[in-house]
């Protein structure tokens, strides 16, 4: 396994004291000698972030994580964030929860026709996909809410729209307002697949007790509901396949549609890689390591080559995103299972952190089986 981080955090002397603060409350929840001295540190580590989910902190909330000096503070920043918002104060009895069902959505685009077509992001019929949701029970069983009739992107429910858009929780005298966010649409080439995440935000009318998105998996709703977006978004040659997950609190639905939606990429990836190495040179040796490179928006990147020593110019690489809150291990493991499960028997997993460029080729440097540095000659 791994054991360096390509990616590079802020230096800790620079975040803001008011950042530095709940830092500090975070690393004294990691590094707790008791569970209570945990607790106490995530009290006020909570009651900190809330203060940020008010409008009236401006960019604060983006702040603290952007400045958070190492993967697993900003981690359990992110837990924390889910539970201040899933555990929002109310004076009202009654209120509204925010929410966000993340989709990654697979296209592929036949041959013939344009270049290119464009998937609007916007939907025929939102109170169909409401349905689907409210007779499975999705919603903890709550009946009461409404879905945008549109697919947004993560910048829609990022953090620095997090205070504005939780501030919809007071229910207004005129009843639930409206949903009213911009489409994101999605462009897909001819003769290619793609992965797209996009978002379906919703709001629910709920008691100041009630956790309504306290499930963890898709039920017996996840089917028909991607049946039914998936008639909603396709186009003539364009079939799409829209892979739900759980309703889930806005900053738990970003930070996990992320995840999933590299993860489906991935798997994308192997699956044509392989299909046509096997039919073209044979069995691949699989390379995952580990690169710095300024393309990426945390600095590190892990990267994935398969290639055959049969071919030495037939190879394919994957560029897999690493984002703040992610454990590296977590990420290669996902990686490793992928190829167990294409049965690639040869898998290497290069330690240290590597450069970005290839010094001969100046592109992307990927590792082949026949190529891989002296220190790593172990099969894992």
């Amino acid at each position: 396994m791994p054991d360096h981080d390509p990616r590079t955090f802020p230096d800790p002397a620079t975040a803001p004291a008011f950042a530095a603060r709940l830092h500090a409350l975070a690393d004294a929840s990691l590094t707790a000698a008791t569970g209570q001295e945990a607790a106490q540190a995530d009290t006020e580590l909570v009651a900190g972030l809330r203060a940020l989910l008010d409008p009236s902190a401006g960019d604060r909330l983006p702040q603290a994580f952007a400045t958070a000096p190492s993967a697993a503070i900003c981690r359990h920043l992110w837990r924390m964030l889910v539970l201040s918002e899933r555990t929002a104060e109310r004076d009202d009895a009654l209120g509204i929860t925010m929410f966000a069902v993340p989709l990654v959505i697979v296209a592929g685009q036949e041959g013939g026709g344009d270049a290119q077509t464009t998937l609007s992001g916007v939907l025929d019929d939102a109170a169909a996909l409401a349905a689907i949701l409210r007779d499975h029970g999705a919603l903890g069983g709550n009946l009461t809410f409404t879905l945008a009739n549109v697919l947004v992107g993560a910048a829609a429910i990022e953090l620095p729209r997090l205070p504005e858009l939780l501030a919809r929780r007071v229910m207004p005298d005129a009843g639930m307002p409206p949903l009213d966010f911009e489409p994101a649409p999605m462009v897909q080439l001819r003769g290619q697949e793609g992965v797209h995440l996009r978002f379906l935000v919703g709001g629910a009318l709920s008691a100041r007790s009630a956790d309504l998105l306290a499930r963890t998996f898709v039920g017996a709703w996840g089917m028909p509901f991607t049946q039914a977006i998936g008639h909603q978004l396709s186009a003539p040659g364009l079939p799409v396949l829209a892979l739900p997950r759980v309703p889930q609190p806005l900053s738990a639905a970003l930070r996990d549609g992320r995840a999933a939606h590299r993860e489906v990429a991935a798997q994308l990836f192997a699956s044509n890689a392989i299909r046509k190495l096997r039919a073209s040179v044979g069995e691949p040796t699989a390379v995952i390591s580990m690169h710095r490179t300024p393309d990426a928006s945390t600095g590190g990147e892990v990267r994935l080559s398969l290639s055959s020593p049969f071919d030495s110019r037939e190879a394919e690489g994957f560029r897999c995103p690493l984002f703040a809150f992610d454990r590296i291990p977590d990420v290669v493991t996902m990686l490793r299972d992928l190829l167990r499960d294409c049965r690639v028997n040869e898998v290497h997993v290069l330690p240290g952190v590597h450069g970005d460029r290839d010094a001969a080729t100046g592109l992307p440097l990927l590792f082949k089986g026949e190529n891989l540095p002296e220190a790593d000659s172990r099969v894992h």
